[in-house]
């Protein structure tokens, strides 16, 4: 839970001066309401809304502010599991079961590599054009979140034949929270791109 609100108050940080800027339109409670019903097009939409709801002047009704602001969240999310793990890690160089300590270090290098694709696709959120090349450059966001989640879940499926305990426990349950993060932020990039796909199409 803490790791969850710590990366909460970093996203809030890292959207704070958007969010001061944004100009509102309509009532915020519109924004708050198309937040919670683009949740339900998630695996895990109490998460989902509740990460959100906080940035409802920022994202507006707007599927695309939606999912970029999911990927900066799943982003200072995966950033901060790996700096908890990076901690464990070097503990457990002095000590730990070889397993675990292998575990460890494998989980962090995962998530190094899930790190670069969230950052990757925020970049590319913040790129896009309204042109030919929509497709193309979301295209590159929905492969590089759907690798992030892989990466992520290749940490836990680390931890299989590592005995049962804290440290493990903790590390899974943290890692599952961030696979939740970056699984809705995927989910809502996909709705979005079908969305503007099907607005490119209707004649």
């Amino acid at each position: 839970m803490n790791s969850f609100r710590f990366s909460l108050l970093s996203a809030a940080l890292f959207f704070s001066a958007a969010a001061a800027t944004t100009t509102t339109y309509g009532d915020s409670s519109e924004a708050v309401d198309f937040i919670r019903t683009s949740c339900n097009a998630t695996l895990y939409p109490e998460l989902c809304y509740t990460s959100l709801s906080a940035y409802a002047n920022t994202v507006q009704q707007s599927p695309g502010h939606l999912a970029r602001v999911a990927i900066a969240i799943s982003l200072s999310s995966a950033r901060h599991m790996a700096s908890y793990v990076a901690n464990l890690s070097r503990q457990a160089d002095y000590g730990a079961a070889p397993r675990a300590a292998s575990a460890l270090h494998d989980c962090f290098s995962t998530f190094g590599d899930a790190i670069d694709q969230i950052r990757g696709s925020l970049k590319q959120m913040r790129q896009l054009r309204a042109d030919e090349s929509f497709r193309f450059q979301m295209s590159n966001v929905q492969t590089w979140m759907s690798a992030a989640l892989t990466n992520e879940e290749t940490c836990t499926d680390g931890f299989e034949d590592v005995a049962d305990g804290a440290v493990k426990s903790e590390v899974c349950d943290r890692a599952e929270n961030v696979k939740k993060l970056t699984s809705n932020a995927l989910a809502l990039v996909n709705c979005y791109v079908n969305k503007e796909t099907n607005s490119t199409e209707t004649p």
